[in-house]
């Protein structure tokens, strides 16, 4: 086929050595800029190659249909003859299909249905550097299949960065490069004239927009040739497109939430306007955008996140990673020189991430783990994952797929499990479907899942207003999901009847729909939320984050919400709902059963010890009632858990025992073992050696507990006795007096003294090794001097003392050698 195309890209001289190592290695990969022909003339040569079908599978739906486009054009003949693709909801395909691009969704897909891959002789995995999820699994249950089933099967992946060394072993292939034929382009630093605020959460900066618009004039007068505008999202493209209004050129926006005709028409080629394309990453690198001379890039980028302890998932928008910024700035030297208008400046970019995080850095993984139960593996061990799952994500994305009864408490996929997978959404609304289509019928199972999977826009947090506005306006993209839906199979063709979305909204809960109640409740048991307080503005979902509405909200005064999409930006204290539902305590019961308990709780909580039997779904408490007779030993633990927590000022330290710890601490410093540490740390580590729990039963025990005599029990036996010898609470001086040792500072030991009662003493005395400082004081009890050297202090302090107090106390012995 590729004899029959007339056109002479970079990647063609390339093709020799690719076809040689995949002839002699079954697999390599290949390293190829944006622009070279890798997506359409690679596939074109490999069919010549091999009798079966060759699969090209591409990260983005509208890579797909554009690619197909391309090679269908190149080959003169329409898309579904020997150029067919398919994407979720849509194929174009014949017998005589050579050549079929598809998305990684999809080939994920049929290896589960197909590990064979039964009628394909290679698969072209494109653009493996963006490293989606899909791509990721891809790759590995390809060479998986590949390695066990078919070892005839070629298997190429490709790149448009030069790190491919992962890939390469991966694979088992070599390295094949394309050579790279760029022309130069002008890197123009353009960074705002004044400081801008980096993204949060999904918040854009409006002067950064105002910026990119002015860049885009700025360009349009400065350079020749259409202009490509990267923006993170939809939201920042029609901002910047209101904002460029009355220039003269064409603006083009470029999507993936765009429908077919409208992406074709931005990917058909230059027109006789000059052109303004404001385009998402999707133009990064699966797509090339003809006639583009110049590139600006605002900087950012937008990927999805998780909040794994929370069960919230959202997009942000992050900085564009250097690797991004060159991939944006090659789409202007494809076709001749061009220039890069970057919005930030040079110092700026040199402290960027030099390569993007992969999506199973950060992304909800309960897809990607169901996708690996199906396949056998639920702990992804022994394929060929470019990276492993990160441990904490990917044990609650496997927790969710456990509490949806789609795996077992071994992670093996279940009955359930294979239905879901096979419905083309995440597993959350997979569920949803098959299961509500039994409660409530599956047209409204259907409508509600397309609802939240297309991502119908609007402004109301309410989905029932949400719900009804989709009906009314016949969302196009909405419509066609529910149609797709409606074919999954294992769906009822005949639904239950249920209540109408076209209900007011100003009725009460309980009297709107309550098929999309049951829908979202079963898509997200783990966010099934029950009010905080009685004005209902703040909630605790059961997966334990803490949600609120906002103001104006008419969900406001709810008791139970079934909440579909809620937001934390930075520095919120609690997430922001932006989609819900109202239910009933019944609903959530049956939607959240796998995260239903019947606990024994003792523990410590909010300051003292608790016991009693919880009722709950999951972090929610449905019910308590005290436990009478609870585990000493694990009221034992809450204790030991209460006092690591709040410190051991919970106990009562009278003088005694508080004298006794600074003794303690005074012969651990000085001496060491067997002599115990006694800070709070030690102290803590080893309450069960001095501390008696047994009849500690909450708080206010704890203050009767007698101190003194249980730290004693950290000495050992054999050292006991020498404790006052060691560490005497009182000394003697030499004219009969006893003096309390102050032991405050565990390094040296205090005495206070006048300084007559210290006359007779040669020197300091000495306890376990340790000077004593001696505080001398005036006979009226003021401080003097400070000495721990009493020998030397005799000898060259005590003259001067002398003379200053002798004058002041004549009553007083004043003897010139103190020492006789």
């Amino acid at each position: 086929m590729i004899d029959e195309v007339d056109l002479d890209l970079p990647v063609r001289a390339a093709l020799p050595e690719l076809e040689a190592a995949l002839g002699e290695r079954g697999a390599a990969v290949l390293v190829a800029p944006p622009g070279t022909g890798k997506t359409t003339l690679v596939p074109l040569a490999l069919a010549g190659t091999v009798d079966g079908r060759v699969i090209v599978a591409e990260p983005r739906r509208v890579a797909v249909r554009a690619a197909a486009q391309r090679m269908a054009w190149l080959l003169g003949e329409p898309v579904g003859g020997r150029i067919g693709y398919a994407i979720r909801g849509e194929r174009r395909t014949g017998p005589e299909t050579r050549v079929e691009v598809v998305t990684t969704g999809l080939l994920v897909a049929r290896l589960q249905r197909d590990p064979e891959l039964a009628g394909v002789d290679a698969v072209v995995l494109d653009e493996c550097h963006e490293r989606h999820l899909d791509t990721d699994l891809a790759l590995a249950f390809t060479a998986d299949a590949r390695g066990a089933l078919r070892p005839d099967l070629r298997l190429l992946a490709t790149s448009a960065t030069a790190a491919a060394d992962d890939l390469s072993v991966a694979l088992g292939g070599p390295v094949v490069t394309a050579p790279d034929p760029m022309h130069p382009v002008d890197i123009v630093w353009s960074p705002p004239p004044r400081p801008v605020p980096p993204p949060r959460g999904m918040r854009v900066e409006p002067a950064l927009l105002d910026h990119v618009a002015a860049t885009v004039r700025r360009a349009l007068t400065g350079t020749a040739g259409d202009v490509l505008v990267f923006l993170p999202g939809r939201r920042e493209i029609d901002e910047v497109t209101r904002r460029l209004g009355g220039i003269d050129a064409e603006v083009l926006t470029l999507h993936g939430g765009q429908d077919a005709a409208h992406q074709d028409a931005v990917l058909g080629g230059p027109t006789d306007h000059r052109r303004v394309v404001l385009a998402t990453s999707i133009a990064e690198t699966s797509l090339t955008v003809p006639g583009v001379r110049v590139v600006v890039d605002a900087g950012l980028s937008r990927r999805p996140w998780t909040d794994h302890a929370r069960g919230l998932d959202a997009l942000v928008t992050v900085l564009a990673s250097q690797s991004s910024a060159t991939q944006r700035a090659g789409r202007a030297g494809r076709e001749s020189s061009g220039t890069v208008y970057r919005c930030w400046s040079e110092a700026e970019h040199a402290h960027r991430d030099r390569q993007d995080a992969p999506e199973v850095a950060h992304a909800d993984l309960a897809g990607f783990a169901l996708q690996l139960a199906r396949w056998g593996t639920p702990d992804g061990a022994g394929i060929a994952l470019l990276d492993p799952p990160p441990p904490t994500a990917f044990d609650a994305a496997r927790e969710v797929l456990r509490g949806l009864g789609l795996t077992d408490e071994g992670g093996r996929i279940t009955e359930r499990g294979h239905a879901v997978a096979t419905a083309g959404v995440h597993p959350r609304l997979g569920r949803a479907l098959l299961d509500g289509a039994r409660m409530v019928g599956a047209d409204t199972a259907a409508e509600v899942v397309a609802l939240l999977a297309a991502d119908v826009r609007g402004d109301s947090d309410d989905l029932d207003e949400r719900w009804r506005a989709a009906r009314a306006t016949n969302d196009p993209r909405w419509r066609a999901e529910v149609r797709r839906l409606r074919q999954v199979e294992g769906l009822p063709r005949r639904g239950v009847s249920v209540p109408s979305p076209s209900v007011s909204s100003r009725t009460p809960p309980s009297a709107r729909s309550a098929g999309g109640a049951t829908v979202v409740a079963l898509a997200y048991p783990d966010r099934l939320a029950r009010a905080r307080g009685d004005d209902a503005q703040g909630y605790l979902t059961t997966g334990g984050a803490g949600v609120e509405l906002t103001a104006g909200s008419r969900l406001r005064g709810s008791p139970w919400l079934a909440v579909a999409d809620a937001a934390r930006g930075p520095g919120d204290r609690v997430a922001r709902v932006r989609l819900a539902v109202p239910i009933d305590e019944d609903l959530a019961r049956e939607a959240a059963a796998g995260w239903w308990h019947d606990d024994a709780v003792v523990a410590w909580e909010d300051g003292d010890v608790v016991a009693e039997r919880r009722e709950r779904l999951g972090a929610v408490v449905l019910a308590r009632r005290p436990l009478a007779h609870p585990d000493p030993a694990a009221v034992a633990a809450a204790v030991r858990e209460g006092l690591a927590a709040e410190g051991l000022a919970l106990l009562r330290w009278d003088d005694v025992a508080t004298a006794l710890r600074a003794r303690l601490a005074f012969l651990h410093a000085a001496r060491g073992d067997p002599w115990p540490a006694v800070d709070d740390e030690a102290l803590v580590s080893r309450l069960d050696e001095w501390l008696d729990l047994t009849r500690v039963r909450r708080r206010a025990d704890l203050a009767r507990v007698k101190v003194a005599p249980a730290l004693r029990h950290l000495v050992p036996w054999s050292e006991a006795g020498r404790l006052d010898e060691l560490a005497p609470q009182r000394i003697t001086t030499p004219s009969g007096r006893s003096v309390r040792v102050d032991y405050t500072d565990p390094g040296a030991p205090v005495v206070a003294l006048k300084v007559q009662q210290a006359f007779g003493w040669e020197r300091a005395p000495v306890l376990a090794g340790v000077p004593v400082v001696v505080h001398l004081l005036s006979p009226a009890g003021r401080p003097t001097a400070v000495t721990a050297d009493l020998a030397s202090f005799w000898d060259s302090g005590y003259p001067q003392v002398r003379a200053e107090l002798r004058g002041r106390y004549p009553k007083h012995a004043w003897p010139e050698d103190p020492r006789r």
